[in-house]
């Protein structure tokens, strides 16, 4: 570039491709296929090298395709699945658990419908309805010490964990008291059963009622024998005189009122990871007080004139 007149550079930008030293032949054309990839320049050489092309539209008839209207977006590609192509609604890996319960069981509705007439009872403090259910709560301990909620990060737990055992919630709920009462203990036996079921009958709540309508699953463990196991004949017979036992039917648990009471515990304080059998009956005593304040209820909806309509093929056909 040194000695270089204006007259030269001039000379250069009006003729792109071309160098303007003395003497040095001329590159060749932009448009033949060798000027794709540009040769440098010569050293020591005078003169300026072309500036780069502008981008040109692509040929699509020498690619083998028919050109597409203008706005018509990319290609279709065989990979893109069939046109037209709608999500498969079937998802065999999904399963759900499901009371299923047998067809024109006379049994089945004999119990359900004893169920449902309890619920309709108004409400007697002297004849209260008590729902009662259990629960095997899984007992984890921690490898490694999770790391709390920061900003922009949820709370995170290790994937290793140790198992610790398990221990069960007793439920028992009056639903149109709003009233809850919340123990566990190591195992689920019918002597188990007999203590919680005493428990309940001694509990100050009920010290002035004549008689409690015990709702429960039916259970092996569920019944009056399992109190003469736990205790001698006299109390057993105490314990029996002030509770009514009514059984849901097989297979139909959910007619249990306990069992969404249950389902709440669970969702809101034992959903996580929890060691000890100590550490749960804490966090449970602390949200059954806070239930218990604040009263909350069952509204059951579901009535016998339901069931009939509803779960009319439950019901066997007459022979009259």
């Amino acid at each position: 570039m040194h000695g270089q007149q204006p007259g030269e550079l001039a000379e250069a930008s009006r003729s792109p491709g071309t160098a303007v030293a003395d003497g040095k032949a001329a590159l060749p054309s932009v448009d033949t296929a060798e000027a794709r990839w540009r040769r440098g320049g010569s050293a020591h050489g005078l003169g300026l090298l072309a500036s780069a092309e502008r981008s040109r539209p692509l040929d699509v008839a020498a690619l083998g395709r028919a050109p597409r209207a203008p706005g018509c977006g990319g290609f279709d590609f065989a990979g893109d699945g069939a046109a037209g192509a709608k999500k498969n609604e079937l998802a065999p890996w999904r399963k759900e658990m499901w009371c299923i319960p047998p067809e024109q069981n006379a049994a089945f509705v004999a119990h359900m419908e004893q169920v449902l007439e309890v619920y309709k009872r108004p409400y007697n403090p002297y004849r209260p309805v008590v729902c009662m259910d259990e629960q095997a709560k899984q007992l984890i301990s921690e490898v490694v010490r999770p790391l709390p909620l920061a900003p922009g990060h949820p709370p995170r737990i290790d994937y290793e964990y140790v198992r610790e055992g398990q221990c069960t919630v007793w439920m028992f709920v009056e639903p149109l008291l709003g009233w809850r009462s919340v123990r566990t203990t190591d195992r689920r036996t019918g002597v188990d059963w007999a203590h919680q079921v005493q428990q309940l009958v001694n509990d100050p709540h009920y010290a002035q009622v004549d008689r409690i309508t015990l709702v429960c699953d039916n259970l092996n463990t569920h019944h009056l024998g399992s109190l003469y196991q736990a205790f001698e004949p006299a109390e057993a017979l105490r314990i029996a005189r002030k509770i009514e036992l009514v059984y849901t039917p097989k297979h139909g648990s959910w007619l249990n009122a306990a069992e969404p009471e249950l389902s709440a515990l669970t969702r809101q304080c034992l959903d996580r990871r929890i060691a000890t059998r100590r550490e749960v009956g804490q966090q449970v005593r602390i949200w059954k007080n806070c239930r218990n304040r604040s009263r909350v209820g069952i509204d059951w909806h579901f009535t016998t004139d339901n069931a009939r309509i509803k779960l009319r093929h439950l019901y066997p056909k007459t022979l009259g």
